[in-house]
């Protein structure tokens, strides 16, 4: 009894010192402590095991053998989805919170948010996962990992060793697991994996990292043995969640890998079904390239093709929907646009802040009536005397024109999918997006005709001309990932929504007969989620959790 009081006192002491949540909308629930005496059920722990750096589609070609095993009883993924900041600290953060950057705002190895721009209020901070099990369970934690910020970031652990190696931190876990009966969720972070990608690459064909891997997946092996090995393991019900914070290394992640192993799961891939996109509605929800390094600049001499199917669920006038350009005033743009106007859209160009005279519109066709419609604009350099705009509407040709006089359309405005200005009206926009694509030469006729209903990207003649290919399906997350090496990714702000439209889908997209089946997918914050789902802490709203505590989704195969 004295113990719990103590946790009660601390747990309160910690969350005055960090100012949690100063205005409440829902009460957390009340503190439930599980008797420590024989009883019909088991009592739930969690071990959780991040081996960072580990790219999830280098890890299944490496395939190391007791991470194949766990599979073997787990729901697992390769492609766990990158927040919008996914560094080292953005990631655990995530991870450990189970809320995304856009939340959180953790980029520092500090470990603390970061505010906002030209915002004076104070971020907001969000509880780890160790605090919820301190406030709400009788069990102890345990933090072992060799990086300093990490240890200091979750130091209300019950035990929080200081460690340098990884031979160390499977060391110190192992004998936690032997000597600590009460211990209950079990925090373990291997870096080793990180310093061997940066010698020679994060690929599995780099013997450095795939002998990391190997090493790595060696030490998760000893410490699954000593979990097993525990004198009351046969009381205890352990979920083993083996993940990375990312792939690849710090400043250049990849999506990393995630297995929640359980003796009682069937093995099972987690995929996302169906076609999953953004809403744009309104003049906030915006996805950009934050910096493009001029890749994506038209200038004045450049050819280029940009294309992006799209839906409108709105007849509206006259907001500008996907651009590289100003907004709008009059006859003043520099830059271009794609405008709706009622049923129809129209490409506007211009370069009055480069020596143009004045904007041009035109028509592309008939592509907000409700439908999926692919949108397509060329602009070619002809012998340096015309330089000509092309629109195509389902790959059919519509207007064509020499905007030579319009100059250079250079601008440092982002490549923006969502609302710009025209004229100050339009603010009623509503769409979905799919397959946006930036080619760095002006695409033929025959060639846009052809292959407007493309479904794999990589057949496309011109592929080696794309710098940028956004499918716009992640379904989760603030980021909208660029699939050409070299791309840049762009990034969503506002409220936004991800949708699960099923088999309403644009044309270049294969109806997933299954989409009305289980659509699975997996972030950093899945982490958390499990965590408390598997430790029986209601998730509340306060909680600000966006992780998705999948296995509620496979009861039937654990819950007796």
């Amino acid at each position: 009894m004295k113990n719990k009081i103590f946790k009660i006192l601390l747990v309160t002491g910690s969350l005055l010192s960090i100012g949690y949540m100063g205005c409440k909308k829902f009460d957390n629930p009340p503190p439930f402590f599980e008797e420590k005496v024989n009883k019909p059920s088991l009592q739930r722990k969690v071990l959780i095991i991040s081996i960072d750096g580990v790219t999830g589609s280098e890890l299944q070609t490496i395939a190391p053998p007791v991470i194949e095993e766990l599979k073997k009883t787990g729901k697992y993924t390769y492609d766990v989805l990158r927040g919008s900041v996914s560094n080292d600290a953005s990631s655990w953060a995530s991870m450990i919170t189970g809320a995304s950057y856009s939340k959180h705002l953790i980029k520092t190895d500090a470990f603390q948010p970061t505010p906002k721009e030209n915002s004076h209020d104070a971020p907001p901070t969000y509880r780890t996962v160790l605090d919820y099990i301190l406030q709400y369970k009788s069990v102890k934690t345990a933090v072992v990992t060799p990086w300093a910020p990490l240890r200091t970031y979750l130091k209300l652990a019950d035990i929080n060793p200081v460690v340098s190696t990884d031979l160390a931190v499977k060391d110190s876990v192992v004998n936690i697991l032997n000597t600590q009966s009460a211990v209950g969720t079990v925090v373990v972070n291997f870096r080793e994996v990180l310093t061997a990608g940066a010698n020679g690459g994060f690929l599995a064909s780099n013997s450095n990292y795939k002998n990391a891997i190997l090493k790595a997946d060696e030490y998760v092996g000893n410490i699954v043995t000593a979990l097993k090995a525990r004198k009351n393991f046969a009381n205890e019900d352990w979920l083993i969640i083996v993940t990375s914070n990312h792939g690849g290394s710090d400043s250049d992640t990849k999506p990393g890998f995630l297995i929640a192993s359980y003796k009682d799961l069937k093995t099972e891939l987690l995929k996302k079904s169906g076609f999953n996109t953004v809403l744009f509605k309104g003049s906030n929800i915006l996805a950009e390239v934050p910096n493009d390094n001029n890749l994506y600049d038209p200038g004045e001499t450049k050819d280029f093709t940009v294309q992006m199917q799209v839906k409108f669920n709105v007849q509206t006038s006259y907001p500008g929907f996907l651009s590289k350009g100003t907004s709008m005033i009059g006859s003043s743009i520099t830059g271009w646009m794609f405008r709706q106007g009622g049923s129809g859209v129209s490409a506007a160009v211009g370069g009055t802040l480069n020596g143009g005279s004045g904007k041009v519109e035109y028509s592309i066709g008939n592509g907000a009536n409700g439908s999926w419609h692919t949108l397509t604009m060329t602009v070619k350099m002809d012998n340096g005397t015309t330089r000509t705009l092309t629109t195509y509407l389902d790959g059919v040709q519509v207007t064509t024109a020499n905007i030579l006089s319009r100059k250079s359309m250079s601008t440092s405005e982002k490549l923006t999918i969502g609302y710009k200005n025209v004229d100050n009206g339009g603010t009623a926009l509503s769409f979905y997006a799919a397959d946006l694509c930036y080619f760095n030469t002006a695409l033929s006729a025959a060639t846009i005709l052809g292959n407007k209903d493309l479904k794999d990207i990589t057949k496309h003649p011109n592929y080696a001309n794309l710098t940028g290919y956004w499918p716009i399906n992640e379904g989760a997350e603030a980021i909208i990932s660029n699939k050409v090496p070299g791309g840049y990714d762009m990034l969503l702000s506002g409220p936004f929504t991800w949708v699960a439209l099923g088999t309403d889908v644009p044309p270049s997209v294969t109806p997933d007969t299954n989409a009305s089946n289980r659509s699975i997918t997996v972030t950093p914050a899945s982490v958390a989620a499990l965590t408390l789902y598997w430790m029986n802490i209601s998730i509340l709203p306060d909680f600000g959790i966006d992780g998705n505590p999948f296995l509620n989704q496979f009861e039937i195969e654990f819950v007796k």
